[in-house]
């Protein structure tokens, strides 16, 4: 089973508007549900803003008929469309949008940025391509989307009125053979809409219902509501020179006037067809399908048929398009030269037409797209908060364990700092015993060097002398002399004396000599001569220490003790 839509098609002519209902079947065609038709009472004769009468006549038939709102399919007039039909050069089809906007922006007579535009690419039997360029001014679509958006309807595709009536004839009449000339009749203009295989060209002519309205309005000296009653109460197309005959005068005079009015038509219509057949290489029309709510003016199919010599039928739209049990068979026979349009419309939802054309204001697509895509923010919204969930709780997580990671670290820096402490300590006592073995060691050190320097005294003392005491000489924390106090055997010292030199003086030179003291330092202080009857002979030498000795570490420990 596929699933049912419903929509509804708006078609908005000079005079009426179209309003139906159509329920959707994917792949299949559409069913109509509902449909009503409202008049605009619009005087033609003073400008006016057609949208309040729009708006009032769509409420009226939504209300009339319980019509309740959906998605919207509407049309433009062909009146207020620019169609072009351009041949393209031989291009790949890489290059083909870009050819197609150029081709736009020089055949749309406005600037391109105040219509809106579209294409449909036309391929001929000669495998020749064409493109049909559409254009309407921005300000002329928008004051009929504006209308139906006003009511709360929501429009979904904007097409143009001729081509939704090619869509209708292409589906409903599939076997058609040579050309074929929709002649569409409206209340302002007429459209023209040839098909020809796959080719298809549309003409839009001031001439339709409305010419005979202005017409009958100034032979009767009426208004336009007038001339329109009369129109539609005598109104038929006379045969050659006979009209309505003796017993209606006012037939005979309107019969004359919607004669002369569709003869101007014919007129046109027949500049159309020469216009065709040589410009765009097509054929004569082999048949000719009335539509349009002028059409029904009583023998029109009858005149042009005699005039264009060819077959003239009127549209069915509903040929292959399915009609609800629940609309009455009488009254929409009576109203299918205004169904074309609407039936087109209801074919773009159901189906792959033809032709496809949408020009919708670009404000309403925006808005479209934005829409379409609010699903995808909102999801997109929903993947961030969950994204931002996620981190959230990842973090949390996170935050757990390096709390905990960070607990037990604080533990084991505790205990490691205790162990540092011990460690420290450890540390200190190390540095102070290291210390106080360098201070032994520099004392073993001074010791040694006191014990050499006195060994080379000792070497350089002749026989009978001897030392009484050794007193150092600082300088700061520096020993650089020692003082020597000595004693020597008086008849030692007689026999060591020479008459160059006293016994002392020998034994000075013998200390310069020394590898310990400095020569010049080394001097005679004192000598005391003995006293009556002693023994010996007392003398004091001062040494100047060739390598001075540093007794400030003994000092120090001295000091801290």
């Amino acid at each position: 089973m596929f699933k049912s839509d419903r929509i509804i098609a708006l078609s908005v002519g000079a005079s009426k508007i179209v309003l139906a209902e159509f329920s959707i079947v994917k792949s299949s065609g559409p069913e109509l549900r509902n449909y009503g038709i409202g008049r605009l009472e619009i005087d033609p004769e003073h400008e006016t803003d057609e949208s309040p009468f729009i708006v009032t006549a769509i409420r009226d038939v939504m209300k009339r008929c319980g019509i309740k709102p959906a998605p919207l399919f509407m049309t433009v007039s062909g009146q207020a469309v620019f169609p072009r039909y351009v041949k393209l050069p031989p291009v790949s089809r890489d290059k083909i949008d870009q050819i197609i906007q150029y081709e736009a922006e020089q055949n749309v007579p406005f600037p391109i940025n105040e219509v809106v535009w579209d294409y449909e690419l036309i391929e001929t039997e000669e495998n020749d391509l064409s493109v049909m360029l559409v254009a309407v001014k921005i300000e002329n679509v928008k004051r009929l989307t504006d209308c139906v958006i006003a009511l709360g309807l929501e429009p979904e595709i904007v097409d143009v009125a001729p081509m939704a009536l090619y869509n209708t004839v292409r589906y409903n009449y599939s076997d058609l053979k040579g050309c074929t000339m929709i002649l569409d009749i409206g209340a302002r203009s007429s459209n023209l809409i040839f098909i020809e295989g796959s080719r298809i060209f549309s003409r839009s002519i001031p001439v339709a219902g409305n010419a005979i309205t202005n017409e009958l309005a100034k032979e009767f000296d009426l208004s336009f509501a007038e001339a329109e009653e009369i129109k539609l109460t005598h109104g038929f197309v006379a045969f050659g020179g006979v009209y309505a005959g003796p017993d209606s005068q006012v037939a005979d005079r309107v019969s004359k006037i919607v004669r002369n009015v569709i003869t101007r038509l014919h007129a046109e219509v027949n500049r159309s067809i020469n216009f065709y057949r040589s410009q765009q290489g097509g054929s004569m029309p082999s048949l000719v399908l009335l539509t349009g709510g002028s059409s029904i003016i009583p023998h029109s199919d009858t005149f042009f048929k005699e005039k264009l010599k060819v077959d003239v039928e009127y549209l069915n739209p509903f040929a292959n398009v399915v009609v609800s049990d629940q609309i009455d068979t009488t009254k929409i026979a009576s109203d299918l030269q205004l169904m074309g349009e609407v039936v087109g419309l209801a074919l773009r939802r159901a189906l792959t037409c033809p032709i496809e054309i949408n020009l919708m204001p670009p404000d309403i697509v925006a808005k479209k797209v934005f829409k379409r895509r609010q699903p995808y923010f909102a999801l997109a919204g929903v993947g961030i908060v969950l994204i931002m969930l996620c981190w959230w709780v990842y973090c949390q997580r996170i935050r757990a364990m390096l709390t905990k990671q960070s607990s037990n670290i604080e533990k084991k820096t505790e205990s490691l700092a205790i162990i540092q402490e011990h460690l420290n300590r450890a540390n200190e006592d190390i540095t102070n015993i290291t210390d106080r073995i360098n201070i032994i060691t520099d004392v073993i050190s001074l010791r040694t060097a006191w014990i050499e320097m006195l060994e080379s005294i000792h070497s350089c003392m002749p026989d009978g002398m001897w030392i009484t005491s050794v007193k150092p000489m600082l300088r700061g924390t520096e020993i650089v002399e020692i003082e020597l106090e000595l004693s020597w055997f008086e008849d030692k010292l007689k026999k060591a004396s020479s008459s160059r030199a006293t016994a002392i003086e020998m034994f000075r030179d013998k200390l310069r000599e020394s590898s310990h003291f400095v020569g010049e330092g080394t001097s005679i202080k004192k000598a005391i001569p003995p006293l009556p009857g002693a023994y010996a002979h007392d003398f004091i030498i001062g040494a100047a220490l060739k390598k001075p000795i540093d007794v400030g570490v003994i000092l120090t420990e001295k000091k801290d003790k």
